[in-house]
């Protein structure tokens, strides 16, 4: 109930109940689970921690940072939480900290450098233990910048140098899209590639291109199209496709709002995409399987990200060494690039093929 009439609860109560030293009783209520056992012995920890559960103790955080020095709190920043990938990796990072004993709080930076400072001198001096960038730009001399100072941080969505992160491997999930295409005889193809600073779509692009290259087949650089990460990027970004003479049999969108987008620019031209031009996405957002045209994309494991990345900067803040992690990622085949599924929709009464 968190009162005992009303006094508040407090470890010096908890120990007088208990006839415990007050010291025992906050060695204990303030260690991690799993981890209590060195404070005391089982029987004393589940006398103490049963007690505090039933007169609903809870540990005052103020007091708690000026004894350990460490406020438990950590900022993140993204490009703009309105993003669903964005959101869904802020809320595999709010979940995992909850558990870690740590509070989140997320700031939005619009991708531009100038906010991504002001954001980041704000962060810093509401005293975090550390830090979140889902914004990282692949040139990392910001980055640097922060690592000097001392600050622990971790990269999610996007890596930058050497810094810690943890992302999909978007490389691979580049070249799963052009397995796919190829495997369906698509060698006339395009890539709406996101924008030029962002590893996301520098690696997605590259993995593509590089498993083209290999089948023998070279992907011009007027084909490959720098375009912002939402459906009207995509849309300005499939116009100038479609405006540089023959029409693509297949166009890879590294996000799955740019594709849309592109799915769009070709409706307003009278072009059937998953018919006459295959379009593959990437994130598998929740809209992904909905749209009228169900979109063929790569899984990314955004909450996982999340998940991890807070993880990895728990042992950031432990002093242990961390590694970069890659997430797997994954095709999800659906009827905007397969004939076979476009035909089960009954838009067309013949499955389409590529175009010689």
């Amino acid at each position: 109930m968190g009162t005992e009439g009303t006094r508040p609860v407090t470890l010096q109560s908890i120990a007088d109940q208990l006839g415990l030293h007050v010291s025992t009783v906050s060695r204990v209520l303030n260690a991690k689970r799993g981890e209590s056992g060195r404070a005391a012995s089982p029987a004393t920890v589940e006398r103490i921690r049963r007690l505090a559960d039933e007169l609903g103790y809870q540990p005052n955080p103020h007091a708690t940072s000026l004894r350990t020095r460490r406020s438990n709190l950590v900022g993140v920043l993204v490009p703009r939480l309105s993003d669903i990938v964005l959101a869904t990796i802020y809320e595999g990072i709010e979940e995992a900290a909850a558990e870690q004993g740590l509070s989140t709080f997320v700031t939005n930076t619009g991708d531009a450098p100038e906010a991504q400072r002001a954001r980041t001198r704000m962060v810093i001096g509401r005293r975090v233990d550390g830090m979140i960038f889902g914004d990282a730009h692949a040139d990392s001399h910001f980055l640097d910048e922060v690592a000097g100072r001392g600050v622990p941080f971790v990269l999610v969505n996007r890596r930058a140098g050497k810094h810690p992160s943890v992302t999909c491997d978007d490389y691979l999930g580049g070249r799963l899209v052009a397995e796919h295409l190829l495997a369906l005889g698509h060698d006339n193809v395009a890539v709406i590639a996101g924008e030029p600073y962002a590893s996301t779509g520098q690696d997605r692009t590259n993995g593509f291109v590089d498993r083209y290259r290999e089948a023998g087949i070279d992907v011009p650089g007027r084909r490959i199209v720098h375009s912002p990460f939402d459906a009207a990027g995509g849309h300005a970004a499939a116009e100038r496709l479609l405006d540089d003479g023959a029409r693509p049999s297949a166009i890879f969108a590294v996000n799955d709002f740019a594709a849309i987008g592109t799915i769009g620019a070709l409706r307003d031209r009278g072009i059937r995409a998953g018919s006459d031009v295959a379009i593959v996405g990437f994130n598998d957002t929740p809209l992904a399987a909905e749209l009228p045209l169900p979109l063929t994309t790569i899984r990314s494991p955004m909450h996982e990200m999340g998940r991890r990345g807070i993880q990895m900067l728990a042992r950031l803040l432990a002093g242990e060494p961390v590694e970069p992690e890659l997430l797997r990622p994954r095709l999800i085949v659906r009827a905007s690039s397969d004939p076979a599924l476009y035909a089960q929709l009954g838009l067309v009464t013949e499955a389409a093929r590529p175009r010689e």
